[in-house]
Order: C-alpha cells, then structure tokens, then sequence
C-alpha cells in the first residue's frame, strides 16, 4: 500500500508539473511591450533608449504597430508566441542560444523587443537556405556540427539562414544540439516546422508543435529586408491517428495573418513564401493529395498581385524546380516557381562514408547533399545556387553545378547505344545543357526523367556486397527531374576521349564539367 501511495504521489506530482507550464502559459502570454532601439546591444532597455514607432508585432493572426514611443498592445486572451516583425534596416538581438530574440513565449519575463540599426552592405541580400537536418541520434548531430563547420563557415556573410523544417528526426531532446551548431555561425537563423518536428502523442494539429514553438518561437511570422520580404508557414497539418498522419494545408489563423501582412507590405520587394511540405502533389496514384488543394489555392489568391515570387519548400529529400501553372491553381500572368530544396542530411545520413567520417549520402535523385544560397539584388531579382557538401576537389566529372556518368570502356565501331549522363541539380526541363567530344563541335543534350546510374552503381554495389557497406544504404535510385544524356560516338579512334558538359543556369551562367571514356580495338 505505501508503495502504491508513492506512485499515486508521485503521479500527482507529475501531474501538477505538466500543468503548471500550461497555467503559466494563459496567465503570462505577451500582449503588450515595447519596441526599442537597443543602443548597448545587451538586449535590455536602459534609460535613454528610444522607443521605435511603426514596427508591427504579431502573434500569428492579429498584427498591431507600435506607437510614438515603441508601445504595442495585442488584443488578450492567447497563448501562442508573440514575434516582432523586424523591419528592414535593422537587426534583432540574439537570444541565448544564439537564435534571433524576435519573439517572446507565454511566461516570457519581459515582452519588449530590442533592435539594432544595420548598416546596409550595398550588394544584395544573401541568404541559406537549407532544409531536413533530420539529425535522429547524437552521432547524426555531429555530421551535422561537423558538415556546417567546414562546409557554411564560407557563407558567415549571410544576412539570414533558413532551415525548411525537419530539424530533428521525432527526438526532439536533440534540438539543443542542432541549435548550438547552426547558430556558431553567427547568422541570424529563422526555423519552419517539419513532419518530423511534431510531438509525439499529440492529441490534435495545434498541440503537435508544442516542442517546437517553446524552443523556435512561433510556426507562422515574418522578416523584412531592403530587398525582400520572408513569410515562414508551419505547412504540415497534423492528424493524429490518421492514415496519413499529416497533410500539407494551412489554418484558418494562418490565412488570417497572410490577408493582414501582405495588404500592407511593399509589392516591389521579392516575397518569399517558406514552408516544409511542397505545395505541388509528391503522392503516388493510389493515394490521398499530399496538400489540400483548396489551401493551395487560397495561398495562390493571396500572391497573385504579387510581381516577385519564389516559394520555397523541403520535406522530399531530392531537389526540383516545380513552376506552377493553372493546372495548380496558380492565375498569374507567369508561372510561379517553387523551388523544392534537397536536403542537409542528403538521403538521410545514408550511404557509405566521406574521407571525414560522414555519410556521403546522396539523394535518390542523384543530388548530393548540400544547402542553397538566394542572393537578391535590390531589384528583387534573384539568382540561387546549390552547395553541395561532399564535394571532391580532385574530380573534375563533379561540381558544384552537377555530376557526371560515362562508361569507361567501349568497344571501338560499336553501335553507339551508349551515353554520358549531366544531372545538373539546380536545372529544369527548360535548361540549356550542351556537351562535346574532344574539342568539337557542342552538341544538346537531351533532357530525359530517368535513374542517375551515378546512384543506381551504389545501389548495385549494396546489393552484391557480401557485408553491409554502410549503417544505413544508399537509397533506391528514382527518376531525376534534372538529368540529361547524349550518346558517345564510337568511331574515333582507339583510345581516351575527352566529354565536356556546359550548363546554362536561368540567368546566364555557364557551368562546366567533364569526364573521360576509352575506346578499345578488338579483332572480330
């Protein structure tokens, strides 16, 4: 009996503590502060520092400005956090931890925001982009710590980062870990909630990001710049107990948020819509839509008066360039472009090791892992590049720009059945890829929805090896949306040939790459 009345006591107890957060939470939410020019940048007001007038701050759906003197006040009665929309032309305080201290969760001790004036660099804005960290285990925290350090290091010069959701793999316990790697780079960091950012035995959608929200603040806010304007959506649309457990959509809060930000915002500005879950159908035949489409739609009313567009999305682990059309409900003069991004942790931390340890893990599509770069002129022109982070510095049949595969033999005179292939990461049906042989003429290449034989040669390899070559093996190869072939010519004569490949990004830009096969004389 007394060890039942210390359970009983104990779960008592715990119980209590589950419900103090939840009653602290309604009694403590931020309905009003201040915001203010931080002038010592210790992220508290002091006497003598002026109060800011105009900056909006939200809590997802109402949107208020502050007054003469830096005062806000939001209508009461919420729980969700309250986030400050940072203007154009300053920067946010960081909070511990590194992240931006753009916003404030129920029980915060002070509700005020702290600003600082940014000094504009005059060449742009550039940000990272990246999306699925997926880090499910402390080792896969260390790829990740190790893959920013060497490989984003370079990139410290952004003006923002972007992390498309996914951050953890469901063990959320693993947030700190991430966090501090990705904020050791000393750019500001914002965060979307992923699929696998839900909590696990969540009763309903709005409690499934009940994690999220207390560490990364709130699942639907803003961020201003000179150049453009950023709108971050919680897209995943949970549904616990359902087959699917999730659907991409967005609610009704959300949408009431979106039709009270973008009357007022800056149409000349690029907007850039980031969510996880891609806004075009990823399911297979015989399945439900992978997002709603009435949502989908609605969103695209919102943007349609909008000159400047890019959404953003993740979630696939493979990379595509999707331009929506009427076909997806998208009545713009221009098709409207999403790029959905390939993932930090690749095909999932898979695959055999890099000379450092680290999966190479290479995506199913044949894009290596990696993250963007947006950089948008103050036009609000754009131009994105990939990065990826495995790259070999001594193999000149990989770029940056895309991989290429050729046989290494063939029987000189034979039917020339046999090509070279270009999966250039960052193409689309649309792009211009050319190749050549030893020097000659440029030949186009044609653009064909096929394996990359670069990812179905590692499937092979996975499958005759007699031990396990990896923890995790490579992914299945599937059909890559930027793949090209060209055939070899097989009566040159006997010996090596050189292929070069040259690919033409949306803006101009000529990427080369090249590869070597043999021909080989055999008497009949």
């Amino acid at each position: 009996m007394w060890g039942d009345t210390v359970r009983q006591g104990r779960g008592t107890c715990l119980l209590s503590l589950l419900l103090l957060p939840v009653m602290a939470a309604s009694a403590w939410a931020c309905t009003s502060g201040a915001v203010f020019e931080d002038g010592n940048r210790d992220g508290r007001r002091q006497s003598g520092e002026r109060g800011l007038a105009g900056v909006r701050v939200s809590n997802g759906r109402e949107i208020v400005s502050s007054d003469t003197s830096g005062f806000w006040r939001l209508p009461g009665g919420g729980s969700m956090p309250v986030f400050v929309i940072k203007p154009a032309g300053f920067t946010v305080t960081s909070a511990e931890g590194g992240l931006p201290a753009s916003w404030h969760g129920p029980g915060a001790a002070s509700c005020d925001f702290a600003l600082q004036p940014a000094a504009r660099g005059g060449e742009g804005l550039k940000v990272i982009v990246s999306s699925d960290p997926q880090a499910g285990t402390v080792r896969e925290v260390d790829y990740y710590a190790r893959v920013v350090a060497r490989a984003l290091a370079p990139h410290r010069d952004a003006a923002l980062g972007l992390t498309l959701g996914d951050i953890a793999n469901d063990d959320l316990a693993l947030y700190d870990g991430i966090n501090r790697a990705t904020a050791s780079l000393g750019v500001p960091w914002v965060h979307v909630a992923g699929n696998h950012d839900l909590d696990p035995g969540a009763r309903d959608d709005h409690d499934s990001l009940a994690t999220f929200r207390r560490v990364f603040g709130p699942d639907t806010w803003a961020w201003e710049e000179h150049e453009a304007v950023f709108v971050m959506l919680d897209n995943v649309v949970a549904m616990p107990g359902g087959r699917p457990a999730y659907v991409g959509g967005l609610r009704e809060d959300q949408f009431g948020f979106l039709e009270r930000y973008l009357q007022h915002i800056d149409r000349e500005r690029l907007l850039v819509i980031a969510a996880h879950i891609p806004w075009f159908d990823t399911a297979a035949v015989d399945r439900p839509a992978s997002v709603r489409v009435a949502d989908r739609e609605r969103l695209f009313a919102l943007l349609r008066s909008f000159p400047r567009l890019l959404l953003l999305s993740g979630h696939r682990h493979a990379q595509r360039q999707f331009f929506h059309d009427a076909r997806t409900g998208w009545q713009g003069d221009a098709p409207l472009r999403e790029y959905n991004v390939g993932a930090m942790s690749g095909s999932y931390w898979s695959g055999v090791a890099d000379t450092d340890g680290i999966p190479l893990s290479t995506m199913a599509d044949g894009t290596p892992r990696g993250f963007a770069t947006l950089r948008i002129a103050d036009d609000g022109g754009y131009r994105l590049a990939w990065h990826p982070t495995t790259l070999p510095a001594d193999d000149p049949s990989r770029t940056d720009a895309m991989a290429l595969h050729a046989p290494k033999l063939l029987r000189h005179g034979a039917y020339p059945a046999w090509g070279v292939y270009a999966n250039v990461f960052m193409g689309h049906a649309g792009t211009r890829v050319e190749y050549r042989v030893d020097e000659g003429e440029w030949s186009p290449m044609a653009w064909t929805q096929a394996p990359d034989p670069r990812v179905l040669v590692e499937n092979v390899r996975d499958d005759l090896a007699d031990t396990l070559r990896s923890f995790d093996r490579s992914p299945e190869a599937e059909p890559s949306p930027h793949l090209w072939r060209g055939a070899l010519p097989t009566r040159l004569a006997p010996g090596p040939h050189r292929v070069e490949v040259r690919a033409f990004d949306d803006h101009g830009g000529e990427h080369r790459a090249s590869i070597v096969y043999r021909l080989v004389e055999l008497s009949p």
